[in-house]
């Protein structure tokens, strides 16, 4: 990752997504905009929902766990579960979102990526475990196509029409340029989630994409007002995240050896942003995002296909946990999520925390 060279540049950035944090985006194209009004969760607000993945080191979701298995644990207590539904086999489906990133993307990697992905559509004659929705990411912004289907096949009809746009990547090159697809990125994720935010049921975005720059250098110019807009904007992406029930996973599709210095680099920023003078523009990450969701970054393998059935396997077989978290202190309040399965040798995954409203 290259280095912020200047303060100005370091200025300029921010700037943008100042502008951001201070709007709601446009929706989707041909989706209707609505935005929910609080994002922070409230004493008395019904209760904390937590979609929950159980997974062994390696496999399939575990199923056949029950209420006592688990232990929600808030800034490190123990909660009591007020509610608990097993979601097997999908009784209720899960929303599937195929997000191809061009953005961030040479058209290289892109044309084998989407060949991998006709792969994973075509398989089983085409039937999806899950409804699904193609949306394409380019330097024009996010298109998503209305509507779902279990369909594979009429999918990868839908993607081969975006050929011509796929290959109309017109941004800037260089440190600008990082900081331009960081920008059309995290809009893009703002804007898919504020409008699933208006939606019930749960969905699942998988993101195929090496991740959008970290602009990691920039942490040493930041000034207070910039770090708080920062810290807003993910006050905000939390707050979407859980109202829109949304997990998102991103599938890396550069393949093993290829960016190697910079696959793990997103793990500096995996810890909480408690206030905002610790926010760093590394937190707003795809990578760092998925994993907080209680999503997968998957990487280091040129089995896209197998990686996106992986994802959809997940996507139909978890659990609905409840409980009423603590009365908050302040506004903004971070708190830890954690939950525990006390079979020896699984993991459970969910959302990593949250910020309290007043």
């Amino acid at each position: 990752m290259r280095r912020c060279t200047g303060l100005g540049v370091c200025v300029a950035l921010l700037l943008v997504f100042g502008e951001a944090a201070r709007g709601q985006q446009a929706s989707p194209a041909g989706q209707a905009a609505g935005a929910p009004a609080a994002l922070g969760v409230a004493a008395g607000a019904g209760g904390m929902q937590l979609d929950v993945v159980v997974t062994p080191k390696s496999g399939a979701p575990v199923a056949g766990l029950h209420a006592h298995d688990f232990v929600v644990l808030d800034n490190k207590v123990a909660q009591p579960l007020t509610s608990f539904h097993v979601y097997e086999g999908s009784p209720e489906p899960v929303e599937v979102i195929l997000l191809v990133d061009s953005v961030n993307t040479s058209f290289r990697h892109v044309a084998y990526e989407r060949t991998e992905i006709d792969k994973f559509l075509s398989a089983n004659g085409g039937k999806l475990g899950q409804p699904m929705t193609l949306a394409i990411l380019t330097d024009r912004g996010v298109k998503k196509q209305p509507g779902n289907t279990t369909d594979g096949n009429a999918i990868a009809a839908e993607l081969d029409k975006e050929t011509i746009g796929l290959r109309e990547i017109t941004r800037e090159t260089g440190f600008y340029g990082a900081g331009e697809r960081a920008d059309i990125s995290v809009n893009a994720l703002r804007q898919l989630l504020t409008y699933e935010a208006t939606r019930p049921g749960k969905k699942a975005i998988l993101w195929v994409s090496p991740g959008w720059p970290l602009l990691a250098g920039t942490q040493g110019f930041l000034q207070g007002s910039q770090q708080r807009q920062i810290f807003d904007q993910l006050v905000s992406i939390s707050g979407l995240l859980r109202q829109a029930q949304t997990t998102i996973y991103d599938i890396n599709p550069l393949g093993p050896g290829e960016g190697v210095e910079d696959t793990f680099n997103y793990l500096d920023f995996m810890k909480g942003v408690k206030k905002p003078l610790d926010s760093n523009l590394g937190n707003l990450g795809l990578q760092v995002i998925a994993t907080q969701s209680g999503g997968l970054v998957l990487t280091g393998s040129s089995d896209i296909a197998g990686m996106l059935e992986r994802c959809m396997t997940e996507a139909g077989s978890y659990y609905t946990l409840t409980y009423d978290p603590p009365a908050p202190r302040a506004k903004n309040e971070y708190h830890s999520i954690e939950v525990k399965v006390g079979e020896h040798g699984l993991t459970a995954r969910t959302q990593m925390g949250y910020y309290t409203a007043p």
